[in-house]
Order: structure tokens, then sequence, then C-alpha cells
């Protein structure tokens, strides 16, 4: 289940910098927010684990 909630967490959070860095920038932009947000997306779904699950 902690896995579950990373992956979630992880896909959500790295279509939102996708997003994100889509609208101020190009490719390049929207491929290093993608990834600083999936690691933020990474470490909310362990919290949500531990918080909701644990």
């Amino acid at each position: 289940m902690q896995k579950l909630c990373i992956f979630v967490g992880m896909t959500l959070f790295s279509y939102l910098g996708w997003y994100v860095g889509e609208t101020f920038g190009d490719f390049m932009t929207a491929f290093f927010t993608s990834g600083s947000f999936s690691l933020v997306g990474v470490w909310v779904g362990w919290k949500s684990y531990h918080r909701f699950f644990a």
C-alpha cells in the first residue's frame, strides 16, 4: 500500500509540475519542474501513507 501511495503522489505531482513548467517556459523548463515536483510527490505519498494507513 505504501508503494501505491508513493506512485500516485509522484504521478499526480509530476503532471502538475509539467503543467506549471509548460506555462512558464519550454520543454526543458517543464521537464525539470516535473522532476522536482515528482520528488515532492514521493514525499507527500509517503507522508499520506504514514498518516492515514499505518
